[in-house]
């Protein structure tokens, strides 16, 4: 980690927007305020950041509604030193993890005839390396199939749901920002 000492009242004074800006004037996403705060040149890709982290952050920062980017704030000062730590590998594992074994089964819960395909998802074991991703294949694939088998009932689901739909989003989007802060340090992740 970094031995970057951030003050905690300039974290207060930090609001974090949407998209890149051309100078801390108009505002700040999360990388940049990384930089700011890093004392690095103004840019939404900081050198002192994991290149793994970086691109999601970026991408997390802009899918989140105002409140919830918020929450990110307190995991600025976490963020410089990551690059060039050994641990991008594991990190992308997490982000796999969460995506097959979270992100996709609420989706799939979502059609009452994929939710038998949701708990097998949802059952595999955790996705720490190629060969559990591996092992993972076969379910994925079988979920895919009968999600598509399903399609006209889920876009149907969907159109009805309405505001049906917002739970399991804004559950994913602070699924999402959990996920975020465990990738930041994947060797502290604890066996699940």
């Amino acid at each position: 980690m970094s031995d970057l000492i951030i003050d905690s009242a300039r974290l207060t004074d930090i609001r974090l927007d949407v998209g890149d800006h051309d100078s801390p004037g108009e505002g700040l996403c999360l990388l940049e305020a990384v930089a700011y705060l890093a004392g690095e040149p103004h840019t939404d890709h900081p050198e002192c950041v994991s290149p793994v982290l970086g691109a999601f952050g970026r991408a997390l920062n802009d899918v989140l509604p105002d409140d919830l980017r918020q929450e990110l704030v307190p995991l600025i000062p976490l963020l410089p030193g990551t690059a060039g730590d050994g641990l991008d590998e594991a990190r992308s594992y997490i982000a796999l993890d969460w995506l097959i074994r979270t992100w996709l089964p609420a989706w799939l819960d979502l059609v009452p005839a994929c939710r038998e395909a949701a708990a097998r998802v949802r059952g595999l074991g955790r996705i720490v390396g190629m060969v559990s991703a591996e092992r993972a294949g076969p379910v994925v694939r079988e979920a895919r199939e009968q999600a598509t088998a399903a399609r006209a009932a889920a876009w149907a689901a969907a159109r009805d749901a309405g505001e049906h739909l917002q739970p399991t989003v804004t559950a994913l989007q602070r699924s999402a920002i959990d996920l975020y802060a465990r990738m930041i340090r994947p060797d502290r992740e604890e066996a699940c």
